[in-house]
């Protein structure tokens, strides 16, 4: 069939060439056929008009494509509406975390009562055994500082000098007093210098350094027990010191893990508080009045007062000098011979610069006798 059976000429611009006007009746169209034709629309002649009808088509076909996915995706029953999105719930609040010790307390404790009956037994059935317990922990604490100055800063701090001039200090001590202590601290540092020639040059200044400080730190002040000893009250003057450093110790801990907020030292020892050693104050000085009063002869209970009072803060300068050092170190403890506690060194640490202080204040308070 050609254009002309539609009974419209062909569209002007698109279909053939310019609009002529009406064909006139020819042959083979009569009248009654000419009747039954639609005629076409005439469609104005527009130079895009068949992209813009195109377009059109694109954008119907893909509105349908819409609705079809819009009813897919929609509700499967028409009273059926779209909810929305339930909201989240806040993240419920973390119950509060109970303050935990640092350390194991069951083998801690248990380790300090086995070395509190130790020291006990030998300190009043034989006065010589207990110089010998202090002269091996005097040993192993120097063990456990020259290691890990090695492992740590390369430090070789000569032992054997060390061991065998630590122990004779304490021996020194316990015999000749202070005047023997003296002797043998030189002594030491003495065989500390000599020992550290055998070695090539390299690094001999802070080796022999390292050797003198620990002579002075672990031995030297580890003689003033065996010299506080030999007084005619001896054990109960050691027995004093003894406890008056582990109630400080204790008073520290209770009322700093229970109270403590405000911290002492932050940059040496985070865990120590103010009201730690507002703790360890209260805690020594009560113990000091009553041990002076009911313990030492021809004690009073004011002079406990002062006691404790220099105990507790001697403590917590000999902690915070042994966080220094380990923190220097860049260790958590000296060693792991004590479960619970560390090493021999981690349990010195507030002991050795409080006996000076004890023997000290005992001589001015009942004498050396």
């Amino acid at each position: 069939m050609n254009d002309s059976s539609w009974g419209a000429p062909p569209r002007a611009g698109f279909w053939g060439p310019p609009d002529q006007g009406p064909a006139p009746a020819g042959p083979a169209y009569d009248e009654h056929d000419a009747q039954q034709t639609r005629p076409m629309p005439i469609v104005p002649d527009f130079p895009d008009a068949g992209r813009d009808a195109e377009d059109r088509n694109d954008r119907d076909q893909n509105d349908d494509r819409d609705r079809g996915a819009a009813r897919l995706s929609g509700p499967l029953f028409r009273d059926e509406m779209p909810q929305e999105p339930m909201p989240t719930p806040p993240p419920a609040p973390e119950p509060p975390q109970k303050k935990r010790a640092g350390r194991d307390l069951r083998a801690a404790i248990g380790v300090g009562v086995g070395l509190g009956a130790v020291i006990v037994a030998s300190l009043f059935i034989v006065k010589a055994v207990f110089v010998g317990v202090i002269a091996v922990a005097v040993v192993v604490g120097l063990w456990e500082l020259t290691s890990r100055l090695e492992e740590r800063k390369q430090i070789k701090a000569p032992l054997v000098p060390l061991a065998v001039g630590g122990a004779a200090m304490v021996v020194a001590g316990y015999v000749r007093g202070a005047e023997g202590a003296w002797v043998a601290m030189a002594l030491t540092a003495l065989a500390v210098l000599v020992w550290r020639m055998t070695e090539p040059p390299e690094g001999y200044l802070k080796d022999v350094t390292a050797g003198v400080f620990a002579a002075f730190y672990v031995p030297f002040l580890a003689t003033f027990v065996a010299m506080m000893l030999t007084a005619d009250d001896g054990p109960q003057r050691v027995l004093t010191f003894l406890v008056l450093t582990v109630v400080s110790d204790t008073g520290a801990y209770a009322v700093g893990w229970r109270f403590g907020k405000h911290k002492l030292a932050p940059r040496i020892s985070p865990g120590k508080t103010r009201e730690g050693l507002v703790g360890a104050v209260a805690f020594a000085m009560v113990a000091g009045a009553l041990l002076m009063e009911f313990v030492i002869d021809d004690g009073t209970w004011w002079q406990g007062l002062l006691l404790g009072f220099a105990v507790a803060a001697s403590a917590t300068l000999g902690d915070l000098g042994e966080s220094m050092i380990k923190r220097d170190l860049g260790i958590k403890d000296m060693g792991t011979l004590l479960p619970g506690h560390g090493g021999i060194m981690d349990r010195l640490d507030s002991l050795l610069p409080t006996a000076p202080v004890v023997w000290l204040l005992m001589v001015i308070f009942v004498g050396s006798g």
